[in-house]
């Protein structure tokens, strides 16, 4: 089945000029557009609200500096130091060698 062609469409016309009147008729025709643009509406409203709770909401992000622990409630927290076993030789230079002379075990004057 096709779309509907302008025959067609006339046919409909008269059998509703002929059935309602012509008073009537602008009524119909004002009152039936506006039910399918409120119909319309709801579907694209309902569309939109069904896309909008398939989408996760944003997780809060944690605070990251000492103002925002500070503003959460939390103590700011203290910048600890960690002791290097050697120091990191600079880049071309010769590697570090063990003294010879102290013994891994006994401890040193």
């Amino acid at each position: 089945m096709g779309p509907i062609g302008f025959t067609e469409m006339a046919v409909i016309f008269v059998v509703a000029l002929l059935v309602f009147g012509p008073h009537k008729l602008p009524e119909l025709a004002r009152n039936l557009g506006k039910s399918l643009a409120e119909f319309r509406r709801a579907s694209n409203d309902l569309r939109r609200s069904i896309l909008e709770a398939d989408v996760p909401a944003p997780t809060p992000k944690p605070p990251q500096g000492a103002a925002d622990e500070v503003a959460a409630g939390a103590a700011p927290a203290l910048p600890h130091s960690v002791p290097s076993a050697a120091p990191i030789p600079a880049p071309g230079a010769a590697p570090a060698v063990p003294d010879a002379s102290a013994k891994p075990n006994e401890p040193t004057a």
